[in-house]
């Protein structure tokens, strides 16, 4: 009987501080069981650990946790549209269990040969699949492919510091190929783009770019050739009939650029295309049913958000934002003559809408 009681009596302690080593079933937040799917838009206050999550039925706002299924869906963007399968967790929140991506956008063709590393911040105006990339020369925008490799990051949202490698896309934007969290040593160089619409585009059969470089414009610079100060020291690009200059217009001392290239027969470097550092203002109404031309020469504080263009009368300030073509010229160089087509937008600038150089 002895014996049988101090068996008895050890059983009771093993379980005594199994219970005391076992969480409380209270501490666990969520269950795995799906209670529902919801479809929305993420909202901008959405976190590395928190979705708020736009439906019809209002903001909800879903946790998330370690154990989430994010393999789907990482870009948590603003207005972007996903689908989550959520489960009740005894803290009072609902928790995500899965996120889904929306429907695929269509598919754009991208040169991988010569990729580009950027680094920088992502703004909170990023939306959709439209990265703004906060750098410390600029705001890059980059757009996010279904295929880009996300194997390093556990979710993409505002405020968060990425570096992304990209390629040049088809659509004349940059593309992320792979997003790494955190900032690399040395930072990164940004760009943007003018509009889409935006001539000259590059001839028909323009070579393949063979490399890329980041770069400042150097004092040297002249139509139809770039000087590009490097870290591995100054070089020479010809600025010819396949240049793609349609998001690095304007090629004044000092503008930050990346440049794709290749070499040519001439055993000259060509640009294959040219990308510049551009800002991020808030699109003004302009009203261009009322437009005045204005004519002068390209000044050397023009920036690829901003053409100095000094007139006979001074110099007048006109935003390249909504540029829809440019006749007689790939670049923009200074001194180089310019009409300039432009109206007035609703910040009180004069913005360009056609450019023919003189």
């Amino acid at each position: 009987m002895k014996r049988r009681r101090m068996i008895r009596t050890a059983a009771a302690l093993c379980l005594a501080l199994g219970m005391l080593l076992i969480p409380d079933a209270r501490m666990t937040a969520r269950a795995a069981e799906v209670i529902a799917t919801v479809t929305g838009s993420v909202v901008s206050d959405t976190t590395p650990t928190l979705l708020y999550l736009s439906t019809t039925a209002g903001v909800m706002q879903i946790k998330l946790d370690s154990g989430t299924d994010v393999s789907e869906c990482k870009l948590l963007l603003p207005d972007k549209n996903v689908t989550v399968s959520v489960s009740h967790g005894s803290d009072g929140y609902l928790h995500a269990v899965k996120i889904s991506d929306g429907p695929a956008t269509p598919k754009v063709s991208v040169d991988t040969s010569s990729p580009v590393t950027v680094t920088g911040t992502l703004d909170k105006k990023s939306r959709g699949d439209l990265i703004y990339l906060n750098t410390s020369q600029g705001t890059m925008e980059i757009r996010f492919d279904p295929t880009t490799d996300l194997s390093k990051v556990r979710v993409l949202v505002a405020g968060q510091s990425y570096s992304i490698k990209c390629g040049r896309g088809s659509d004349a934007y940059m593309h992320a190929l792979s997003i790494t969290e955190g900032v690399a040593a040395g930072g990164g160089i940004g760009s943007g783009t003018v509009s889409s619409g935006t001539t000259p585009a590059p001839a028909q059969g323009a070579p393949t770019a063979t490399a890329a470089i980041l770069g400042t414009v150097a004092g040297s610079t002249k139509e139809g050739l770039l000087y590009l100060s490097t870290v591995s020291g100054e070089m020479q690009f010809v600025i010819d009939n396949y240049t793609d200059t349609r998001n690095g217009l304007v090629l004044v001392p000092g503008n930050q650029l990346i440049v794709s290239y290749y070499r040519g027969s001439d055993a000259y470097m060509h640009a294959a295309s040219v990308i510049g550092v551009k800002g991020l203002d808030a699109a003004a109404q302009v009203d261009t049913s009322s437009t005045a031309l204005a004519g002068g020469t390209v000044g050397n504080k023009s920036t690829q958000d901003i053409l100095y263009l000094e007139t006979q009368y001074g110099v007048m300030e006109i935003k390249l934002d909504t540029l829809q073509s440019v006749t007689g010229c790939k670049a923009f160089v200074v001194g180089k003559w310019l009409n300039v087509s432009c109206a007035r937008g609703s910040d009180s600038y004069m913005h360009a809408v056609s450019i023919t150089a003189g």
